[in-house]
């Protein structure tokens, strides 16, 4: 394709609203064949969606070719997230009774929802200059979008697509933009890649010799540099993770309620990072910092009508809730101590052992 050509499918791109476009070719990514050994050690956790297998007994997201036969390259687009306010970081500077809710899902909109319009919109445009080129023939071309549905992993074609390098933490970073970005695909029957990927793509690793995103992780679970074990995560244990959240890490999760932003957060790359343009992404009333005993205490209809729409559903309210009390735990505040008694006789047995952990934990931290 000519680079006329590349020019106008970005072009088609930030007219829908996206920040960065790229594209990348349907390849067999030396990033991609370290997916099985991950799954196959168990690093995945409880996320079985991730273990999805084609009918030869492959998994999908290991190889792009064998579930998508007709892909032969890809419109990796991205959107800027970041909006100006606290980062995780400074949660030690706010009140011991605040918890700490992911920067991706303080907003009004489901990033999926705002993603997927957004591409729907750039599939259009795309499509109509195919056609105006004469690069589509209907029927015969193919054309389909994913926001974090498909069966593939987004960054390393982000990364293969000129939007970024994969940083240590496993994110995607740009020089310009740093790592708050939601990513989109558009899959496409043609070979619209550009460039040879030997050349100028994908874009330079500029990580250099900075650890600050592995030394800051609580958990240690970025286990080596681009390598997350997820059941250390913070952000695997308060969403994806169902079920009691082992003791030994309970302490290391500090208030984070929902999610888990420190390694982003300390990333050089971010201190410049622009505020987004995206206005549906400023956040809701009382989801930053939100406090712990409203979120302990919040029952089924505040839940729904608080969280409506929200990627905060995803941990459920019993999950949301457990993950209060833990926080109350680590807070180190005795103002919970009474929140805490009454917790401990909760209906929902996940709350009440964990209330019983915090409480045990507020008496002996503050004894």
């Amino acid at each position: 394709m000519s680079p006329d050509l590349q020019t106008r499918i970005r072009q088609c791109a930030h007219d829908a609203g996206f920040d960065l476009c790229g594209v990348a070719p349907v390849r067999d990514f030396a990033e991609l064949r370290v997916f099985p050994t991950w799954i196959a050690d168990g690093k995945h956790g409880d996320m079985k969606y991730l273990e999805a297998r084609d009918v030869a007994g492959e998994l999908k997201r290991a190889s792009l070719a064998r579930v998508a036969p007709w892909a032969r390259s890809l419109v990796v687009c991205a959107l800027n997230y970041n909006t100006r306010h606290p980062c995780s970081t400074d949660l030690h500077n706010e009140a011991a009774s605040s918890g700490w809710i992911s920067r991706y899902a303080w907003s009004r909109a489901d990033y999926h929802d705002a993603v997927l319009r957004r591409l729907k919109q750039a599939e259009k445009g795309l499509r109509d200059l195919l056609e105006e080129t004469g690069h589509w023939i209907p029927g015969t071309r193919q054309l389909r979008s994913y926001v974090d549905t498909g069966p593939l992993i987004e960054r390393v074609y982000a990364k293969y697509a000129g939007i970024g390098w994969i940083g240590k933490n496993t994110c995607i970073i740009n020089q310009q933009l740093g790592s708050w970005l939601f990513l989109g695909v558009i899959l496409t029957s043609l070979d619209l890649a550009e460039h040879d990927i030997t050349a100028s793509l994908p874009a330079p690793d500029r990580c250099g010799t900075c650890t600050r995103c592995i030394t800051a992780c609580p958990t240690q679970a970025i286990v080596a540099p681009g390598e997350l074990d997820a059941r250390l995560c913070i952000s695997y244990l308060t969403i994806e993770k169902r079920g009691e959240i082992p003791n030994q890490l309970r302490p290391a999760m500090g208030r984070h309620v929902f999610g888990c932003d420190i390694c982003q957060d300390v990333c050089p790359w971010n201190r410049k990072a622009p505020v987004t343009t995206a206005h549906e992404f400023e956040p809701r009333p009382g989801l930053v910092n939100p406090d712990l005993d409203w979120l302990a205490e919040m029952q089924p209809e505040e839940f729904r009508e608080t969280f409506r729409g929200s990627p905060v559903k995803r941990a459920k309210l019993s999950g949301l809730r457990r993950n209060a009390v833990v926080a109350m735990g680590n807070s180190g505040n005795k103002k919970f101590v009474p929140a805490l008694n009454q917790l401990c006789e909760d209906p929902d047995p996940l709350v009440a052992e964990h209330a019983r952990w915090a409480l045990a934990t507020l008496n002996v931290d503050m004894g």
